[in-house]
């Protein structure tokens, strides 16, 4: 992070998918809707008691734990003026002081007793849609970048609303998690982007996988 100011988990929410009622009467089952907790015991897979329904796109190591700031919670209920419910966004961490464009891809994180890793962009998916009523939050998300990111855990523990999140160590590459959604949404033919992006060892193996075939296609036109 750029800058020292101080870091507050303003919310701290774990769930299991469930039905989630959206539209003219239509349902899905999702782990969209979390509730906020005292505590909750952090493993490599995530939160216990914290779950996903749709496993291609959500969960896994690279993707144990969902944050977003809180800062872009004003930010929307201003634009869309609308009350946003907390955890909106499904996100385990809703925090001040982290926004994408100071948190870079591998910066590694104290979380109350665990250590976490950040690994990639969120990438919105139409789940947000469904729950909020409004399509345009998505479009926007992806505009303005302003996703939240996921991370993978290093270091197994017990995580309590209050715990304290400190930046242990800042990835010396510094490709902000800002950066890395300008390459994966808006600049998809830039080679050098890709480049940047795929020299961090860190980075989600999705997103690996995903850049380096995008790359390919890019080079072997050239």
């Amino acid at each position: 992070m750029k800058n020292n100011k101080v870091v507050e988990l303003k919310n701290f929410s774990i769930g299991l998918p469930k039905k989630m009622k959206y539209g003219n009467g239509k349902e899905i089952d999702t782990g969209i809707c979390k509730q906020t907790t005292e505590e909750a015991f952090l493993t490599k897979e995530g939160f216990r008691g914290d779950g996903v329904a749709d496993l291609r796109y959500h969960g896994g190591p690279d993707r144990a734990v969902c944050v977003y700031p809180y800062e872009h919670y004003l930010l929307w209920e201003k634009e869309f003026n609308n009350p946003l419910p907390s955890s909106t966004f499904g996100e385990n961490l809703t925090v001040t002081n982290m926004l994408e464009r100071d948190i870079y891809i591998g910066d590694i994180f104290q979380l109350g007793d665990a250590v976490i890793q950040v690994t990639q962009g969120r990438i919105p998916c139409s789940t947000i849609t469904k729950r909020t009523n409004n399509p345009s939050l998505l479009k926007r998300m992806v505009q303005t970048g302003f996703t939240g990111y996921l991370c993978r855990v290093l270091e197994e523990g017990m995580v309590r609303k209050d715990s304290k999140i400190a930046l242990l160590e800042s990835h010396p590459k510094q490709v902000s998690i800002l950066y890395g959604n300008e390459i994966y949404f808006h600049k998809q033919k830039d080679v050098e982007g890709i480049r940047r992006m795929l020299d961090i060892q860190e980075l989600a193996n999705e997103w690996k996988e995903l850049l380096e075939n995008r790359l390919n296609k890019l080079t072997s036109l050239t």
